[in-house]
């Protein structure tokens, strides 16, 4: 992480220090939460609209900061503390961070795209720790705040940085990518989450290709090759980056020519070798995840052959096809984390085919930022349900329920069950589950359907 005086600190983000009793100080590491303080810290506090965390200035170096930024235009700064007086903390944390990026001798390795992100990132962080001493974007830090503390939190002796750039405007990913300036971009997919601020798949796609507008010279583009919307727009690309493609068809560059699901994880072989390669994560689309993460490591010189090592000891960040046993020995697919049409199908997908269960159990909540067609979505997920291959639905939250109206259509309504309550919920659906059944619970993030999930697990 940033190891800097404070005068350092200051010269990179373009201010004068006033204080030359305090310039020596050493700063290690930067942080935003007063409550997570460590010692030799930099506390950077945001004047937000319901808090203002030049509150916790003083709480912060009490705890073990030795300096903090202060905005200009916050009144009276305690004159007796380390401060660097700053026009916005936002800007100075960016300017910060892009001015340690420059400083590092590190590859990047910048992964973008509406479903997948993440399960990529701890795929391809898996595999280049095989070669390199490789650090990642912990949890969901990917945005303008959370991608420059990422930045800011990289050991100057990691080799490589699997950084995740997620978005929600038009400009957001070319700004990151830009902070990042990666070696390689894997662009996982183009699904419907963010409709509801950019309006079209199209605008989708062109806001997540922004993400080579960082690339360095004779960089490496990784894409899904079986997206139209990607593949028309890259058509015209005239910049020096290779473009490489994965995906289902033979049309890519890598793609899977036998998959088996089996037990708690994936096998599946390529178009490259012969190597049965064992992935412990359920479903084709984090087969697909995987096949990305493969190209961006062998771009970085990690062998093929090699790759199973890296599977081998693969932990996903939580909620992400999370596979564990409830109380009744019943099988639960914990992929509550969030929710889009492209990965509810695909989660659902997974269930229908898999085997060895007497029955089948959806828990499906609302998918949330879908835009004016939100209840349209929910209602074709329910539909195109198969009712030889499903046998109950529950759903849960008002857009849920067009989800439960669809299932009807497909399964009958004494197989759908629809609440707005969970408590009720968790009691019917504990009612249904045996030791022969697999339950699948997904929704979007602010649902919070992995209190299912612990409820089924007492």
């Amino acid at each position: 992480m940033i190891h800097k005086t404070l005068k350092q600190i200051a010269a990179m983000i373009g201010i004068e220090s006033h204080h030359p009793h305090f310039e020596e100080i050493i700063v290690t590491g930067v942080t935003i939460d007063s409550r997570k303080i460590e010692s030799g810290n930099l506390f950077i506090p945001f004047k937000g609209e319901k808090v203002d965390g030049h509150k916790f200035v003083e709480e912060a170096i009490h705890r073990g900061a030795v300096a903090a930024l202060w905005q200009k235009d916050v009144p009276n700064p305690p004159k007796h503390l380390p401060l660097l007086m700053v026009e916005d903390s936002l800007t100075a944390l960016q300017d910060l961070a892009s001015n340690y990026r420059n400083q590092l001798d590190i590859k990047v390795l910048g992964i973008t795209g509406s479903n997948g992100k993440t399960t990529t990132k701890d795929i391809a962080a898996n595999l280049l720790s095989l070669k390199y001493k490789v650090q990642k974007t912990e949890g969901n830090f990917n945005n303008h705040i959370g991608l420059p503390l990422t930045i800011l939190s990289l050991k100057e002796e990691a080799q490589i940085a699997v950084l995740e750039m997620g978005m929600s405007s038009r400009g957001e990913i070319e700004f990151l990518t830009k902070l990042a300036k990666p070696d390689a971009v894997i662009i996982t997919n183009i699904g419907e989450s963010h409709l509801l601020d950019l309006g079209s798949r199209e605008a989708i796609a062109e806001a997540k290709l922004e993400i080579i507008l960082g690339l360095k010279e004779n960089g490496f583009i990784i894409y899904h090759g079986d997206e139209p919307l990607l593949q028309e727009r890259l058509q015209t690309y005239n910049g020096t980056g290779v473009l490489k493609t994965f995906g289902r068809t033979p049309n890519n560059d890598l793609y899977p020519v036998h998959i088996e699901q089996e037990g708690a994880g994936s096998r599946f072989i390529t178009n490259r070798s012969e190597v049965m390669f064992n992935l412990p994560i359920l479903g084709t689309h984090n087969i697909l995840n995987a096949l990305a993460a493969m190209m961006a490591a062998d771009f970085f010189g990690v062998s093929y052959s090699n790759m199973n090592e890296g599977f081998a000891n693969l932990k996903l960040t939580n909620m992400r096809m999370e596979l564990v046993e409830g109380q009744s020995g019943e099988r639960i697919i914990n992929d509550a984390y969030n929710a889009s049409p492209t990965s509810m199908k695909a989660a659902i997908e997974l269930v229908a085919q898999s085997n060895g269960y007497k029955r089948k159990i959806l828990v499906l909540g609302d998918m949330l930022e879908l835009g004016p067609l939100e209840e349209e979505f929910h209602y074709q997920i329910g539909h195109s349900l198969d009712q030889e291959k499903i046998d109950y639905v529950f759903t849960f939250g008002r857009l849920g329920t067009f989800i439960g109206n669809g299932a009807k259509q497909a399964l009958g309504a004494d197989r759908v069950f629809s609440y707005e309550e969970k408590t009720s919920l968790i009691k019917h659906l504990q009612d249904k589950v045996t030791s022969e059944t697999l339950v699948l619970v997904k929704a979007s993030r602010g649902m919070k359907l992995e209190e299912v999930v612990a409820e089924l697990q007492k």
